[in-house]
């Protein structure tokens, strides 16, 4: 598709510095930018590439003031970043969506399929299951028996959603995903076996919620595990059974949340972050990369670092101790030494 920078800022309620005809059909990074392409500045650290790149259009932020001569045309917006998310989504909406049933796709008798939906070669739908209206289910995708797929919902090639699971509206799941598996539950028979627990719950998604490719989210043992909407998790993230992730949280590659913690609403965790089991995070808790929380999280609105995490001012002050802790080494033993040698005085 081919706009020019007058529609853009039309869209976007933007400002034109330049040629409101100069037209763009692609995007790009700016420090990769070609005719043709659009880009955005919203980071300052890249303001020298607004000089040098070949992208036809940029965005930038209506307080931003170029510092130098700039070739491309600039639309000036309240946030860059933000104006630039909002045309890509525009972008993707404006795809051409695929529709119908493959042949190959095996749908039992009982399910329920909604209206312009997609099911792509070698799905499985199994008894009883419903999907609503404009879902794309992509090749490979398994649905067990019961479970639920809301409106416009898209499941990537190689999706599996276990029975009795239910999706909400305009979710999306990536390649390789696993909703609905038995959660981690083995009962002690002796010091060397163990038995089995029936996991008997579900998964519940709620709406607007986005899982990145090859997540694991565990079945209830008993209930259900529930993801609130909004949240967003990425690429290869584990969630154990009867966990609760609050509406709007995000969690960032690798992290885990062991069974039955209960995580608040608008939390965003790093990359590796590790949640111990049967614990409480209040709302709105920042936790930086590769930190572990052994306990419950009781005040709102936390930033915390490190394992056991704590607070981040706290923790930022003990690295640099953590850096001199040589020297502070080496410093003691001299003073022992002195130490010693007064006390033979």
């Amino acid at each position: 598709m081919e706009f020019n920078a007058a529609a853009l800022a039309g869209f976007l309620k933007g400002e034109i510095i330049g040629d409101p005809e100069t037209k763009v059909n692609t995007v790009a990074k700016i420090e990769e930018g070609h005719p043709g392409a659009l880009s955005f500045l919203a980071n300052l650290k890249y303001e020298h590439y607004l000089y040098t790149t070949e992208s036809s259009i940029v965005l930038v932020n209506s307080s931003f003031v170029p510092s130098a001569s700039v070739r491309a045309t600039l639309i000036k917006v309240e946030n860059a970043y933000e104006s630039f998310a909002a045309l890509l989504h525009l972008v993707d909406q404006a795809r051409p969506r695929k529709k119908g049933v493959h042949p190959t796709a095996v749908i039992e008798p009982t399910a329920i399929i909604g209206r312009d939906v997609f099911i792509g070669p070698y799905v499985y739908i199994g008894e009883n299951c419903f999907i609503g209206d404009e879902c794309s289910i992509y090749p490979h995708v398994y649905l067990g028996d019961n479970s639920k797929v809301g409106k416009k919902c898209t499941l990537n090639p190689g999706v599996k959603i276990y029975h009795d699971c239910i999706l909400g509206n305009n979710c999306i799941i990536h390649a390789g995903s696993v909703i609905g598996s038995d959660g981690f539950g083995f009962a002690p028979q002796s010091e060397t076996e163990f038995m089995k627990i029936p996991q008997l719950g579900n998964v519940v998604i709620e709406d607007n919620v986005e899982i990145g490719a090859n997540v694991a989210i565990d079945r209830a043992t008993m209930g259900s595990t529930i993801i609130r909407k909004g949240v967003k998790l990425d690429n290869l993230i584990q969630i154990g059974h009867n966990v609760e992730i609050g509406e709007n949280t995000v969690m960032a590659g690798q992290t885990g949340v062991a069974g039955s913690a209960k995580i608040g609403r608008n939390c965003m965790f790093g990359g590796q972050v590790g949640i111990s089991g049967h614990l409480k995070v209040a709302d709105g808790t920042k936790i930086g990369a590769q930190s572990g929380i052994p306990g419950d999280v009781k005040k709102e609105n936390s930033v915390l670092l490190g394992y056991p995490a704590i607070d981040h001012r706290n923790f930022l002050r003990s690295s640099i101790v953590f850096r001199q802790l040589p020297e502070l080494k080496t410093k003691i033993e001299e003073l022992e030494r002195k130490v010693d040698q007064l006390k033979k005085a």
